[in-house]
């Protein structure tokens, strides 16, 4: 968690507030974002209930309810997803991929484990089989617990889940597998670390068919503009199908904005910014419809700010 300092809450303040003295607060109540990922800023959201806390063998996972965001989900300190915006980010990530390729049957999850980029998968009717691997099972439980709406992707038939390192699971995949990968992965510190490197991206390029393609978590161009430069010129190495950068606004990360790594193998040509295979809304009734993602804002996640472009063309041109 977040270090403590003077302006934390004491220890006999928590005791009033029900907080534990490892939350990070200017006034009692708040939680705030402290993480040496984005140095010298925090987001804070208020605390109504702190419902859950433990330490698994990899992280430690809390759950509180906010005053305004709805139960948030926190990782060694840093926001995983909140009931309010969790959309912007699962819609995104997974529909960005699936829709830019015809007829996807095949897809692997890795991370992932609250289950909403499950959720989204199962939207689409061609999809036959759902493999997701997440090192952590606590995270698992936890979500199935306390985000019954975005963990209800477990429910799907097609889904099978593999608790365990990523990392080691896509080593051991038959070339050529899968139509699409998405690593929804947290930040490149702790136990993500690997996902942000070159020998991984060796294994998602083996793994996936010819114009397969993979969408990976990529931070944020406000603050990460030193990684995302870094993962794009490793991709372009590896990838030599399309490689691409695109964003979303999520209010609760850092700086509001985080992006995502889209990129396809050798063999039939994918356009990212033009999707082709649409999602039927309807379709499903028992599906709740989308919040946020459409084939406007598709197109639109691939258009970027002058001073991230000039980065990103450099290294991809």
């Amino acid at each position: 968690m977040a270090e403590t300092n003077h302006n934390t809450v004491n220890a006999e303040e928590a005791k009033q507030e029900q907080l534990p003295t490892c939350i990070s607060s200017v006034i009692p109540g708040w939680f705030s974002e402290i993480s040496p990922m984005w140095p010298g800023e925090a987001h804070s959201l208020k605390v109504e209930k702190i419902l859950f806390q433990g330490k698994s063998d990899y992280q430690n996972v809390m759950v509180f309810q906010s005053a305004t965001y709805g139960k948030v989900l926190v990782l060694d300190g840093v926001i995983q997803l909140t009931e309010r915006d969790e959309c912007a980010y699962q819609e995104m990530i997974t529909h960005l991929p699936l829709c830019s390729i015809p007829n996807p049957k095949k897809v692997l999850v890795i991370g992932g484990g609250d289950g909403g980029v499950l959720r989204e998968v199962a939207r689409h009717s061609s999809v036959e089989q759902i493999d997701i691997c997440e090192i952590d099972k606590m995270v698992v439980d936890v979500s199935k617990q306390y985000f019954p709406d975005v963990a209800v992707g477990y429910e799907d038939p097609r889904v099978t889940l593999h608790v365990g390192d990523g990392v080691a699971f896509l080593k051991a995949v038959t070339e050529g597998t899968y139509d699409a990968i998405i690593v929804d992965s947290s930040d490149p510190i702790g136990p993500a670390q690997e996902l942000f490197e070159k020998p991984f991206f060796h294994s998602v390029s083996k793994a996936l068919r010819p114009g397969g393609v993979v969408c990976t978590q990529a931070e944020s161009i406000w603050l990460h503009m030193h990684i995302i430069e870094d993962i794009v010129a490793n991709c372009r190495q590896i990838f030599k199908g399309s490689v691409n950068y695109a964003w979303t606004t999520v209010p609760t990360y850092p700086s509001g904005v985080i992006g995502f790594m889209l990129c396809s193998t050798e063999g039939p040509s994918v356009d990212f910014k033009h999707p082709i295979n649409p999602i039927d809304d309807d379709a499903d009734k028992t599906q709740k419809p989308l919040k946020f993602y459409n084939s406007e804002i598709h197109s639109a996640a691939f258009c970027l700010p002058s001073f991230a472009k000039k980065v990103i063309d450099s290294k991809t041109g």
